[in-house]
């Protein structure tokens, strides 16, 4: 399959829910002054100017696989984009990491990060957040219409499933067995989303970009309707707006000194 396109309006829809794990995942992160601080799939780059605000005097960077997602970067704010894929990425010198919401998408990122804890200095940092929820209705339902005629045929292999991610004791083991110092946890965010089909407006953006990706628009826009219907089921609405629950596990690392 050619590379997912991303559409960064629809996942700016939501931006205020998406950016609060990103701040919690930095509130962990102990580095004072560091030189070099990298984004890890950015996205469109409006949390890596967090970063430089946080550390004014150090040297960010951001990239991303999406050349959608770089192409609406702020620029001239001091922080350097570019594209490029996280498997690339090589954190030699790096003094904190930041792969926010990015390696679900990355099948083998285990070995990735211990290639990335291999590399970093004594002091630096390493902090990641994945969505642990693919098995919660919003994947299950998607992951099932996918599987069932007349889809099974032209999405076969499309979506991925929980294997998208580990627990979080096996990132524990990763990161304490590669030396670091680590900090792993869960976190279940109860979101209040409003609008018509709110549900399907935050996937939308993140986990049914595979689909779009796959089926040319007339069967999208069918496939859509499908799940939207179930998904109103699983997510009925309530006076005060949609409840969506979301489960993440952070993961907060640091090379002793």
């Amino acid at each position: 399959m050619n590379a997912l396109t991303w559409d960064p309006s629809q996942y700016a829809r939501f931006s205020a829910p998406r950016a609060r794990p990103f701040h919690d995942l930095l509130d962990r992160v102990g580095a004072q002054e560091p030189g070099l601080v990298v984004d890890v799939g950015c996205g469109p780059g409006e949390l890596t100017l967090d970063l430089a605000r946080r550390w004014p005097r150090a040297q960010v960077r951001g990239f991303d696989s999406s050349p959608e997602m770089i192409g609406r970067a702020p620029a001239g704010r001091g922080v350097e984009f570019s594209v490029a894929p996280a498997e690339e990425f090589d954190a030699t010198g790096v003094d904190v990491v930041v792969a926010n919401a990015v390696l679900q998408w990355v099948p083998g990122h285990l070995d990735l990060l211990r290639r990335w804890a291999g590399q970093l200095r004594p002091g630096a940092w390493l902090a990641f957040q994945v969505p642990s929820n693919f098995d919660a209705p919003s994947h299950r339902l998607m992951r099932d219409l996918a599987g069932s005629p007349p889809w099974r045929h032209r999405l076969a292999g499309v979506l991925r499933g929980t294997e998208s991610v580990a627990e979080p004791a096996r990132y524990l083991d990763v990161l304490a067995g590669s030396g670091l110092l680590a900090d792993v946890w869960q976190t279940e965010y109860q979101h209040v989303l409003t609008g018509t089909d709110p549900v399907l407006e935050w996937v939308r953006g993140t986990a049914l970009r595979p689909v779009l990706h796959a089926l040319d628009a007339a069967s999208a826009a069918e496939f859509e309707r499908e799940y939207a219907a179930l998904l109103r089921e699983a997510y009925p609405a309530r006076d005060y707006g949609t409840p969506f629950a979301f489960r993440r596990t952070f993961a907060v690392g640091t090379v002793p000194s």
